[in-house]
């Protein structure tokens, strides 16, 4: 079936081409995503490596399969948009008659950026060799994505190839055009790297996606950041809940100073609808905050990182990624 699709594809049958490559569509969106920390970047190298597919068929030898030999593209497409792309700078604070506090310190992946769930389906269908290291749900979480992006470009290739989707060393290496050991020792070092940053990876005691568990925090957070209750998200922070909100590069770290932010947010006057949704696995809002007419209109949008019964981790992002995620800017007056 496969031979005949391929067969058929480089005679010019687009309806063909699309059979082969759509069953990895998603994956490939994925790894893109992983790769550039944008899901905006993530598709534009998702669509170059489709249309470098198609063009390349006829050289595809099948020795290996299709999946791999789109992985490699794909990597490829993300390893040259790395190098050429020119990354969204950090933005300055920007919330008038806000002055946020001193920051814990500030962040290097100022370009990053939600994945929606909705992006996921399928993407995770096809079982991860028996190399990988990382579950698929960790590996898409935003502190992974985070710590990912702050490695360089040949080890984050090597690393999410090899620990994340479990390629073997030598497909690995056949992908970079590289040598095995040249890959063991990025391996080596990308590993070392992001061990560096494991305090950031707080998934693993996160409630499962849906459960009750994970149903009441939200529900808790919800309640509290509408009625402006400052006391009751205290409650829901651990002591040490860390806040980022690229592309502004501020970032903090301890539930005092984490506290400290939102107390000035929610004491300026302003009333607040969460609309929920879904980004990297996690629960995710759309916030938008009422004018005087009633209507109200996007500010940012948070996803949330679970600990428990609480929540360790919150990152705010701008009103930009509002289309991505499906959601609106603006909503009528209550």
């Amino acid at each position: 079936m496969t031979a005949d699709l391929i067969s058929r594809a480089r005679a010019g049958d687009g309806e063909a081409f699309r059979a082969l490559t759509e069953p990895h569509r998603r994956e490939l969106q994925v790894h893109c995503y992983r790769m550039l920390g944008s899901v905006q970047d993530a598709e534009d190298a998702l669509q170059d490596t489709l249309v470098a597919a198609w063009q390349g068929l006829g050289g595809f030898g099948e020795r290996a399969s299709v999946r791999t030999w789109l992985y490699r593209i794909a990597t490829n497409k993300c390893l040259n948009a790395l190098r050429t792309v020119r990354r969204r700078p950090a933005k300055a604070w920007d919330i008038p008659g806000v002055e946020p506090p001193e920051p814990t310190r500030t962040g290097e992946a100022v370009w990053l950026g939600p994945f929606p769930d909705a992006l996921m389906d399928g993407a995770f269908d096809v079982p991860v060799g028996p190399e990988a290291r990382y579950e698929q749900t960790e590996s898409i979480s935003l502190a992974f994505v985070a710590a990912l992006q702050v490695l360089p470009p040949r080890q984050l290739a090597v690393l999410i190839l090899r620990d994340v989707l479990g390629f073997s060393a030598n497909e690995v290496a056949d992908m970079l055009d590289t040598t095995l050991p040249s890959v063991n020792s990025a391996l080596a070092r990308a590993r070392s790297g992001l061990d560096r940053r494991r305090a950031q990876l707080r998934q693993e005691s996160s409630p499962a996606a849906g459960s009750p568990q994970e149903d009441a925090v939200v529900a808790r957070f919800v309640r509290a950041y509408e009625r402006a209750d400052l006391d009751a998200l205290v409650e829901l922070f651990t002591d040490d809940m860390f806040l980022s909100m690229p592309p502004m590069p501020l970032e903090y770290e301890g539930r005092e100073v984490v506290v400290q932010f939102f107390g000035l947010l929610l004491d300026a006057g302003r009333q607040y609808s969460l609309v929920p949704t879904r980004a990297n696995g996690q629960p995710a809002f759309g916030a938008y905050v009422r004018r005087p007419d009633g209507t109200r209109h996007a500010t940012g949008l948070f996803a949330l990182t679970l600990a428990g019964d609480r929540i360790c981790a919150m990152t705010r992002f701008e009103t930009g990624v509002f289309a991505w995620m499906g959601l609106p800017l603006s909503l009528p007056g209550e």
